[in-house]
């Protein structure tokens, strides 16, 4: 299986401007994800629309690929990503595996686990979840939810909690007792359904959560899950990036 992982990145940030160049224990952030990376992945590209963010990788001995800055999403910036590291390079890529940008210390067990689901010949789509397990991340919209059905297929994502335990007593320990699963922001599709996925319009329940997997459900795709037991640690804002760097745990 030829893999191709991505790291979409762009500088535009409303909470975060400039942030995959932000430094992370004396790197920037962008360098952290990508050597994460290789150490899963032989190939591995950061995609993005900013000369800084580009001139940043290939300063490091990384590789980039410049794209539109018209992009919606990580998965779209993903598919002319593809297409021009394939003109590129002559290749042609089994999967691709779409790395968040803002994850520097990514666990490269997790990709690789990701990229397992891949093994299945029916997979087109995957992704991480891992088991909630307290009220507060239960009730954390900015934590997506997701139920499964019996063949690790997600069922539906949302920003509320599901299933809802209706005449429950919902507190902690009721929730380690329960499969509640959120979802871990990491995308894995086969080249040939990256384009096809990209290509479809937004749906209403996409428009409504504001997640863009609803729309692959909504057209009839399956998205195979595989669990993870690993934390994941996104910088969202300057005060999440103080974190990573006063914490001895990432020194």
């Amino acid at each position: 299986m030829k893999i191709l992982a991505l790291i979409p990145s762009r500088f535009a940030s409303s909470r975060f401007p400039g942030k995959p160049l932000a430094i992370v224990n004396g790197k920037p952030m962008i360098r952290r994800v990508y050597e994460q990376s290789t150490k899963a992945f032989e190939t591995v590209y950061v995609a993005t629309d900013d000369s800084r963010i580009y001139d940043a990788v290939e300063s490091f001995g990384g590789k980039a690929v410049m794209t539109s800055v018209e992009h919606r999403n990580g998965t779209d910036r993903c598919c002319e990503a593809l297409h021009k590291i394939e003109k590129e390079t002559r290749r042609k890529f089994d999967t691709i595996i779409n790395i968040q940008g803002d994850e520097p210390y990514i666990r490269p067990e997790q990709l690789i686990q990701l990229a397992g689901c891949f093994e299945d010949p029916a997979v087109k789509l995957a992704t991480l979840v891992k088991r909630v397990l307290d009220k507060k991340e239960l009730f954390n919209q900015n934590n997506p939810k997701v139920v499964l059905d019996k063949d690790m297929n997600a069922i539906y994502f949302s920003r509320t909690p599901i299933p809802f335990p209706r005449g429950k007593e919902i507190d902690d320990d009721y929730i380690k007792r329960t499969p509640f699963y959120r979802h871990i922001g990491l995308y894995g599709y086969k080249a040939d359904t990256l384009p096809e996925i990209c290509n479809l319009k937004q749906s209403f329940l996409e428009e409504t959560e504001k997640l863009e997997q609803l729309r692959w459900i909504e057209n009839g795709y399956k998205i195979r899950t595989s669990i993870t037991d690993y934390e994941t640690h996104a910088v969202d804002t300057p005060e999440d990036l103080k974190f990573l760097n006063d914490t001895e745990l990432f020194k």
